[in-house]
Formats: structure tokens, sequence, C-alpha cells
């Protein structure tokens, strides 16, 4: 039986040719999807249920003429739409001008991306890791078989960040891209602001699936650095260079050092923060202190939030679902749209695939992480000995480091331990480097220092 909830693919075909303005009817561009997962069922119903309205946008008809997945989905009805476990049926027929990826992964998606551009096809994909991974090969064979590559739905799901930054903030040098890329890293933080711990948010996160079993890339911010390297390169006008990033996952952020940032006047974010400068980029994605008066501080939850700082415009944030099934396909379906008005009137006017011509990108490298500047949160466990405070103080004045703040509570005393909280000025990591590892060599220090970098977006 078919759920009265499901448009069907007969009732797509029944709307297939509606009437322009003059009277005529409007051109098909016949679009195959690849992936029937959660974006690609989404992507099919959307583009069913909204097919006029899409229609009527594009100024052509956008037709579902073939689907194929590696598993069928019982709660999908394609009709009269040909299925087929082969995905390669899609890429090889000669009626399909626009080829959407969605089977995810980096092998496979490379190998099917390439295989449709040497075909002559246009392409749209969700793929993050396929672009910030192969994006300049992809590029490149796309330039010159003279098809489109789009990637919207790549970054921060349903929000059009790729759109803004790369044609609504045209007129804007950018020096700052900074924000929440992933949604499950901000979930398990949020929820952690209770006072719970890591393990046990993740097994919640994974249970109502905002996580993998495998959250590997979540987590240790993999998958955020995927889609910074695409809005670095997009904003700056530089190559994808995803292997030369700085990560640094959540898994080691404690209830703890969360409510005593809230002290302070700051929230944990685990970020993702693109910076140009004169000498290179900064690329980097670790947990952050933001203070609670920012917007980004404020954004709860699985949601995203991305801040592009443009010399003209000023700041501005994008802000809404990260992922789900109809939030990313409705950007899956805008690059559809957009390909699909190009495809209808015979168009070779293209926006370059990064958003600067190929003449324009700077081959501007990455910088090392011992080069960035930031103010840090330092929590350290001292032996309560006369002096200490002292000695840490010498050590981060003689690395040129000024403290803001300093937190020492005698009720958290325990085991001949105390907890000492400092928050420092800016400062270059390199010079942090030395001075955390001056500290932890005192006699008075017990373990590591745990760090957290600052950020005040001013």
């Amino acid at each position: 039986m078919r759920p009265e909830s499901v448009y069907y693919a007969p009732l797509l075909q029944s709307i297939s040719t509606p009437i322009g303005i003059r009277g005529e009817s409007l051109k098909d561009v016949n679009v195959g999807i690849c992936g029937l997962g959660t974006v690609g069922g989404g992507t099919f119903n959307v583009l069913t249920r909204n097919a006029a309205i899409i229609a009527g946008r594009a100024g052509c008809n956008i037709r579902i003429a073939r689907v194929a997945s590696r598993h069928s989905r019982d709660d999908l009805d394609l009709g009269n739409v040909p299925f087929s476990t082969d995905i390669y049926d899609v890429v090889n027929d000669p009626s399909i001008d626009i080829v959407v990826e969605l089977i995810g992964g980096y092998d496979a998606a490379k190998e099917l991306v390439l295989a449709a551009i040497a075909n002559g096809k246009h392409v749209v994909t969700a793929n993050k890791a396929l672009i910030a991974v192969h994006g300049n090969e992809i590029f490149d064979a796309a330039e010159k078989a003279g098809v489109v590559v789009a990637y919207e739905a790549g970054v921060a799901g349903g929000i059009p960040v790729i759109k803004s930054v790369r044609e609504g903030l045209a007129a804007n040098r950018i020096d700052t891209i900074a924000g929440i890329i992933n949604g499950t890293g901000n979930y398990i933080l949020t929820e952690m602001r209770a006072g719970r711990e890591f393990g046990e948010v993740l097994k919640e996160a994974q249970a109502l699936g905002y996580a993998e079993a495998d959250p590997t890339f979540d987590v240790e911010g993999i998958d955020a650095a995927h889609k910074l390297t695409i809005l670095a390169a997009s904003g700056f006008g530089v190559p994808l260079q995803f292997e030369k990033g700085f990560t640094e996952g959540i898994s080691g952020i404690t209830p703890y050092d969360i409510s005593h940032a809230e002290l302070l006047g700051y929230r944990v974010k685990h970020l993702g923060i693109a910076r140009r400068r004169e000498d290179g980029i900064e690329l980097r994605v670790h947990p952050t202190l933001v203070p609670q008066s920012h917007l980004i501080a404020q954004v709860d939850g699985v949601l995203n939030a991305v801040l592009v700082d443009g010399d003209a415009v000023g700041q501005t944030m994008y802000y809404g679902p990260g992922a789900g099934d109809e939030a990313t396909a409705s950007a899956v379906i805008a690059d559809i749209v957009d390909v699909a008005r190009a495809v209808a009137s015979n168009s070779q006017q293209r926006i370059p695939y990064l958003g600067f011509t190929r003449d324009a990108l700077e081959d501007l490298p990455v910088l090392p992480m011992e080069d960035v500047q930031s103010a840090y949160y330092l929590r350290i466990q001292a032996f309560d000995h006369p002096g200490v405070l002292a000695k840490i103080a010498a050590i981060l004045s003689e690395h040129g480091i000024n403290i803001e703040s300093i937190m020492q509570k005698e009720s958290e005393f325990k085991d001949g331990r105390i907890p000492v909280i400092i928050l420092t000025h800016t400062v270059q990591e390199r010079q942090m480097n030395l001075a955390i590892d001056e500290m932890e060599s005192l006699a008075d220090i017990d373990g590591k220092v745990v760090r957290i970098r600052a950020e005040n977006f001013n």
C-alpha cells in the first residue's frame, strides 16, 4: 500500500509541463539521483512535492528521470521512475543532464563524479568530504569538460552559506569565517552545560540519530574541518587544503571546564575558524570559548551558525539546521535549480567553482598552529604549596603572556591539590606551548595543563 503522505512520480509527471507566461511549455531538464539515504529520500520528496513551485523558479521543468541506490526504500514510491542498484546506470544514461551524488564517502563518490563529468554531465553533491579532499582535481576535470559541479549542501545543511559567500558577498574582502558547523558536537556541548559527562551525552546523541555508530568524524572535528576547508577556499579565493588544517575534538572537554567558562562569562563551542592574513590563512577546528553575549554562543542543540566578516558589509551570520533530510535537500535542490537554468537556456555562463576565476586564486599557505594568536583558558592542578601561583605567573610573564583573570576556589581543595583557572590575553600559540611545557615540568603541578582557546570575534 502507498502511504497517503508520500508524493508519487506519476503526480510529478502529471505536472511536469507547466505553461510559461507566454503559453509555451517549459523545457525538461532530466535529473538522476544516486543514493536514496536520508538526503536522497528528502531530495526525491521535495522535488516531487514542490515540482510546480520549483519549475516556476527555475524556468524549466526539473524531471527525476532515474534513481539508483544500493538499497530501495519501502517508504518511497518511485512510481514510473526507473530504479537501479547500479549507480552507473544514472551516469551512463544519455538522457540525464544532472547527476545528483548523494552516496557519501570518498573513493566511490569520486569515481562516480569523475565518470559523470567525463560523460558531460553536470554534478550536484552534498558530499563535503569529497569536495574538501578531492575538490581541486574534480574542479579541474569539470572545467575541462565545461560542466558544473555544485556543492551548496556540503556545508551547513540547509543554510545557503556557500551561495552567500560566493555571490551575496562578492563585493567584499572576507577576512574571517567562523562557525558551528557540526550539529552533533554542538548538541553534546549544549547538554554538557547541565553537568552531564561527554560519554553519557554521546550515547544519547547516537540513540537520537544525531551521531553515527562511529562518531569520530563528528566529535574529533574532521567533519567540521571538511566544511571549513570549503568555506575558506570559497571565501578567500585559495585552493582547497584540507590536509593542512588543525583539528582538535571535544572528547577531552569536561562539565567542570564548561561551568567555569560560564563563570568567566563564556560558553564552550566547537568552532571552525578560518582567518586570512597577509602571510597565509589560519584553518583550525577546536573547542573555543566565546563570550556569552555573542550571537554564536547562543546557538544550541543540533543547529549550525556561520559568521562571515566582510570589509564592506561587516559581520553577518547565517543560522539554521545543519543536517536533516529535507533541510539538506533544500540546498541540494537550490543547486539543481541553478544548474537546470543553465541547461535549459543553453548558457555557458558559470559561477567559478570556488567563487574566483582560476587566475584570481591565491596560493596562500595554511599557517602552522604555532603561528596562530588566541586568548586561552588554562586549568592547572596545583599542589597547595607556598609560592605556586607566583611560579605560574612568572612562567607566563617570561613568555609574554598577560593574565586577564585568575580563579582559585579553596572549596575545591582536594587531595592536597587545588585547580587554578587562568584566562589570558591574546598571545601566539608558540609562546603558550613553551609556557605550558614549563608549567607541566614543575614539581608543584600535577598532570597536564588543560587548554581551551578563546575568541571574541570583535
